[in-house]
């Protein structure tokens, strides 16, 4: 990322993005205060530094009929550190791991997994996760209920 500062119109266009990404730049424009090609500028400076990482669209996994989500620990076994970057390359490619993350404390990763349902699940953890390289154990937890899924990131003032 570029050492860029945010002036109060470029949080508004970000701001703005964030909760109505599929809005026209006329739109956009009109709610941040300048004009459509003022606007567009800014917003295609605010893609090239790197601000915008890309756009995506948020599917409802219920109506897809996957109903369970899963956050699930992964411990790494010790000495093995070749096999991180073979655990890595796998974990991009399995459709059913939403995000992953390297994380400090008592175990290596937390995953977030989508399944149909808990049989779905369990057969997720037995045949695919607990096999990747590297894996000594998992510890799953189960998502009661969604309270908040955001993607918006504050944005500094």
């Amino acid at each position: 990322m570029y050492d860029l500062d945010l002036d109060r119109i470029d949080r508004k266009i970000l701001a703005f993005l964030q909760a109505h990404g599929r809005a026209s730049n006329l739109e956009m424009a009109e709610a941040v205060g300048l004009s459509p090609a003022q606007c567009h500028r800014r917003h295609r400076r605010l893609e090239e530094q790197g601000f915008i990482r890309g756009y995506a669209v948020r599917l409802n996994a219920a109506n897809l009929k996957l109903g369970v989500t899963a956050f699930i620990e992964v411990t790494m076994e010790k000495g093995h550190i070749r096999d991180l970057k073979k655990f890595t390359d796998v974990v991009v490619d399995i459709p059913q791991i939403m995000e992953c993350y390297a994380v400090t404390g008592d175990f290596d990763y937390v995953i977030k997994v989508v399944a149909r349902d808990l049989k779905s699940l369990s057969q997720f953890l037995m045949d695919q996760l607990m096999r990747l390289p590297g894996v000594n154990s998992v510890r799953s937890s189960i998502c009661l209920d969604e309270i908040k899924c955001t993607t918006a990131l504050p944005l500094p003032e």
